[in-house]
């Protein structure tokens, strides 16, 4: 691959990079607090990009030709190919990741507080809660903390192992490459043929019922539902 061809690369790379980090479509593949990063590599790319091809268009300026008048200099087309999945990039934007991967990846295991009290939910009826704070509190407060009050969960449909829907939102540790699930099990009104990766925002009470993740055999919290209605994707789909 020849300077130029580096160059152009460069540039769509650096402007797709630049084009989601400054809307909300960044957060599709990394967490909200990496965009910083983001907008600076995205414009030390543009500008690598820049001097690159200023670079090889001087060089190519100043170059002998044959008598001819045709550069002694040729370089294989095919170099150009690189540039497709960087234009895919620029004009396709993949869904955030949804109830496929849920299905090939095992529940992540909700950890207890450091402290053996967990602190009161925050005033609001219903209040809303995390799925992975609604499974530490139902997992291991044995929902001490969550007794009377009504929770409201917000997440998208996926298929448990018998069948049933299950509210799941994926949890990244950096971007959503290492993404895995976390799997609430829904007693109650859950949502009855609604079709995967719908998203559902739930009102209900705490449930004693616990499952398992056949994946991973991580233990899964349930909620007994008393109400739902489908939702836009929120702006920020991951937990």
């Amino acid at each position: 691959m020849n300077r130029l061809t580096q160059g152009v690369v460069l540039l769509l790379f650096g402007g797709a990079i630049l084009r989601a980090s400054l809307t909300d479509l960044y957060l599709r593949y990394v967490k909200e607090g990496l965009r910083p990063f983001l907008i600076v590599a995205g414009v030390l790319l543009v500008a690598t990009a820049v001097m690159t091809i200023w670079q090889s268009l001087r060089a190519s300026d100043s170059s002998p030709e044959d008598d001819h008048g045709h550069d002694h200099a040729h370089e294989p087309r095919v170099g150009w190919l690189l540039i497709l999945p960087v234009l895919g990039l620029l004009l396709v934007a993949p869904p955030a990741l949804g109830s496929f991967a849920a299905g090939q990846a095992g529940s992540v295991s909700a950890a207890p507080v450091s402290d053996s009290d967990y602190p009161p939910l925050a005033a609001g009826d219903p209040v809303a809660v995390s799925l992975l704070d609604y499974a530490s509190r139902a997992l291991f407060d044995d929902g001490k903390s969550l007794t009377g009050r009504n929770i409201q969960l917000t997440g998208f449909i996926t298929p448990g192992p018998d069948g049933a829907p299950m509210l799941a939102r994926m949890v990244l540790t950096c971007c959503a490459a290492d993404g895995r699930p976390i799997k609430v099990g829904l007693t109650g009104q859950a949502p009855q043929e609604v079709a995967a990766d719908t998203w559902v925002e739930i009102t209900g009470v705490y449930s004693a019922k616990r499952g398992k993740d056949p994946v991973n055999e991580v233990e899964v919290a349930y909620v007994d539902v008393k109400t739902w209605q489908e939702v836009a994707q929120p702006k920020q789909p991951y937990a």
